[in-house]
């Protein structure tokens, strides 16, 4: 089984500052863990290439683009730092690293459509799945796996794919993407009440969404996947998979308040590849998203790629 990794130093220089949770050495962490584990043997790498425009405005409006563009773009040039929210901020590098976090998604979208992997993990950051159509907020600027799915529909011909988000935040911006398109299945099951404080109601009747009080365990959580994401997945019949990959739902990570462990995120990833197998043979593109406890990001995202790449 080929496991295509995609990711760029690019990534690594977007920095939002001392004791920002979604901090450069999440990717340290990964890449460390993996090398340890000799996983990293069992990885197709690849460098995330910058974006087309082209295929960003497929999931955000063109306005949106034109203005979060010229933020990015004029923080390069003048080597400064802007907040675009609260929790969101730009560094000289953001323009860049938003740019390759989004490629990644879309060339490994073409990659295993091409054949040449089975499926495709992006270590990327900044993340995307809070970037709505026309508005950046909770450490995203892009879309990462909204605008690979579009990529997939609208310029590779799929009819049908899915998204799956175990993130333990809502991922808003993905919903006010694709709510109502009835070619993308998104399940998702995320921490309520908790930011974004939304997503109990799904926009759409092509969203599954599975709001979770916390300090619910694994057990729980694998028995609510089978009853509401499995049957969903299972009607749809996707012909590719894209996942919106947080791990902030762990047990150890601050930011959240559920309790899954690494196993808990190993079954997840076999019962995913079992849907994939089925309809999609086994086509998947993973993302990163949250996950900010180090060392259980680490171990998480370590599991995620064994099951992927068959280890």
């Amino acid at each position: 089984m080929s496991t295509a990794y995609f990711s760029h130093p690019d990534c690594h220089r977007h920095d939002m500052g001392p004791g920002h949770p979604e901090c450069p050495q999440r990717l340290d962490a990964i890449e460390d863990w993996l090398l340890a584990t000799g996983i990293d043997l069992a990885l197709d790498r690849h460098e995330a290439p910058r974006v087309d425009m082209a295929a960003i405005e497929r999931a955000h409006t063109h306005g949106y683009v034109a203005e979060i563009s010229e933020l990015l773009r004029g923080c390069a040039e003048r080597g400064d730092t802007r907040a675009v929210d609260p929790d969101t901020v730009a560094n000289p590098h953001t323009w860049s690293a938003a740019l390759r976090a989004a490629g990644a998604a879309v060339q490994a979208t073409d990659l295993v459509l091409d054949g040449g992997a089975e499926n495709a993990f992006c270590a990327v950051r900044p993340p995307g799945h809070h970037a709505t159509r026309d508005q950046s907020m909770g450490f995203c600027f892009f879309n990462n796996v909204a605008v690979a799915a579009r990529h997939a529909l609208d310029d590779r011909g799929l009819k049908r794919v899915a998204i799956v988000d175990f993130d333990v935040h809502h991922g808003n911006g993905t919903e006010d993407i694709i709510a109502g398109d009835d070619r993308i299945l998104m399940v998702s099951l995320f921490q309520h009440p908790l930011y974004p404080y939304n997503g109990a109601v799904p926009k759409g009747e092509n969203m599954v969404n599975v709001p979770i009080p916390a300090y619910t365990k694994g057990p729980e959580i694998r028995e609510i996947i089978e009853a509401m994401w499995m049957p969903a997945l299972e009607r749809f019949k996707p012909e590719m998979i894209f996942i919106s990959a947080g791990f902030d739902a762990h047990r150890d990570d601050d930011l959240g308040q559920l309790g899954l462990v690494e196993a808990d995120y190993e079954w997840m990833t076999m019962r995913i590849m079992d849907v994939a197998a089925r309809h999609a043979k086994g086509r998947i593109v993973s993302c990163l998203e949250g996950g900010y406890h180090l060392d259980a990001l680490a171990r998480s995202v370590g599991v995620h790629l064994r099951v992927l790449a068959g280890i």
